[in-house]
């Protein structure tokens, strides 16, 4: 069996579920099954999240909404589309508690870059629109390249293209770095090597579990199932 790779759910209230569904895009379990790794998918409860740190050998935080930017000093923009505050609640509970367990690769996608940058004293920008000339670039399934800006990322220079679907960008990183970023210089990608130079913790803007095979998207699968792997060698 493969390393356990945790995915975060969304949690998404309608007319059939006024009190909540859990939900998980199958793209994102078919990207960790084909890397090799075994999905486990996370109840978003904040009690668990220590419980989680400690059975997964690896976790990746995945798309959503945007986040409550009023717990970070920020007030939310008026066009923002908040998430589930139970599931922001345990996503950070969940970096607090892989905080203590640096062994364990992240990989964060779209929201998931985005909570991983406010957890180590980041800002977002958070209504694109507002302060890009074509933000439709960035929206819909858009497709795009990007470019990698550090030598010594784990993701390196290709001409892969990204599916990309957001409204919102990191705007400060905190204690992470810039790795890689688009023509228009959003931020497409952040890693923790300033944190902990060892550390397989990666954040990208687009959505690699939508994209095909190569270094960009299937790929970045592999590297973390990869370092999830080592660490139980």
């Amino acid at each position: 069996m493969g390393p356990l790779v945790g995915i975060t759910l969304d949690v998404r209230k309608d007319d059939e579920h006024p009190d909540g569904a859990l939900r998980s895009g199958v793209f994102t379990c078919r990207s960790v099954e084909s890397a090799g790794g075994v999905p486990v998918l996370m109840a978003p409860q904040p009690k668990l999240a220590g419980h989680y740190a400690q059975l997964c050998d690896a976790v990746v935080f995945t798309g959503g909404h945007d986040p409550d930017t009023a717990p970070f000093g920020e007030p939310m923009h008026p066009k923002a589309r908040m998430i589930d505050p139970v599931r922001q609640a345990f996503e950070l509970a969940l970096l607090d508690a892989l905080a203590k367990r640096p062994d364990v690769p992240v990989l964060g996608i779209c929201l998931g870059m985005q909570m991983m940058a406010l957890h180590a004293g980041g800002k977002l920008n958070q209504y694109m629109p507002d302060t890009h000339d074509d933000p439709a670039a960035h929206q819909d399934g858009a497709s795009h390249t990007v470019t990698v800006t550090k030598d010594d990322s784990v993701i390196k220079p290709s001409d892969d293209p990204v599916y990309s679907w957001h409204q919102q960008a990191v705007a400060d990183p905190g204690k992470m770095r810039v790795v890689a970023v688009t023509e228009d210089e959003t931020v497409e990608a952040i890693d923790g090597l300033p944190m902990d130079p060892d550390r397989f913790y990666l954040g990208v803007q687009w959505h690699p579990e939508r994209g095909g095979d190569g270094p960009f998207n299937q790929g970045l699968f592999r590297l973390l199932v990869e370092a999830a792997v080592g660490r139980l060698a």
